[in-house]
C-alpha cells in the first residue's frame, strides 16, 4: 500500500483513539459534576432541616405547580373515599 495512505490511516486510528478517550473523560467529568451538585443540594436541605415533603413542595413551587403531585393524590383519595372507610 502507498506509504502516504498508510500514514493517513495511522493518523485516523490515533485520532479516533484520542476522541474515544476524550469522550470517556468528558462522561466522567459530567458524572462528577452531577454528584457534586447533588451533594450540594442534599447538604443545603439538611442544613434547612427540611423534610422530604418540604423539599417536594419546594420543587413543585419552583416548577409552577401549586401543590406537589402526591399531596394532590392524597386529597383525591380522601375525597373519593367519602369518609366511609374501605368500600370493597
Amino acid at each position: 500500500m502507498n506509504p502516504k495512505i498508510e500514514r493517513v490511516i495511522c493518523a485516523i486510528e490515533k485520532t479516533t483513539a484520542k476522541i474515544a478517550a476524550a469522550q470517556r473523560k468528558l462522561r466522567e467529568l459530567e458524572n462528577q459534576k452531577r454528584e457534586l451538585e447533588n451533594a450540594e443540594l442534599v447538604a443545603a436541605m439538611r442544613g434547612m432541616k427540611a423534610t422530604p415533603e418540604d423539599f417536594e413542595a419546594f420543587l413543585a413551587q419552583r416548577r409552577g405547580a401549586s401543590e406537589p403531585e402526591n399531596m394532590l393524590m392524597e386529597k383525591v383519595d380522601k375525597s373519593n373515599s367519602g369518609g366511609y372507610g374501605d368500600e370493597r
